[in-house]
């Protein structure tokens, strides 16, 4: 089973995160933010504090990111 091993905040409600694969991009976060579930992420010192959440990524009011959902739509990191 894939998981996230490093995630780190960026700009634009983006994370870069690192899979236990190998694989490593960015994952936006932003179309998730449309649900009432994730609406604080909203709050840029709150969405800042991401950190690694079982297999994935969450927030500390638990607000979560399976490794599943993250893989599939992981972006290269641009140069």
């Amino acid at each position: 089973m894939n998981k996230v091993v490093s995630v780190k905040p960026l700009d634009d409600k983006k994370v870069a995160v690192v899979l236990s694969d190998g694989r490593s991009g960015i994952f936006d976060v932003a179309p998730y933010i449309k649900s009432d579930f994730f609406q604080r992420l909203n709050e840029e010192a709150y969405f800042r504090q991401v950190s690694l959440f079982f297999t994935g990524i969450g927030w500390p009011e638990g607000q979560d990111l399976g490794p599943d959902t993250i893989a599939a739509e992981l972006q290269p990191m641009s140069e």
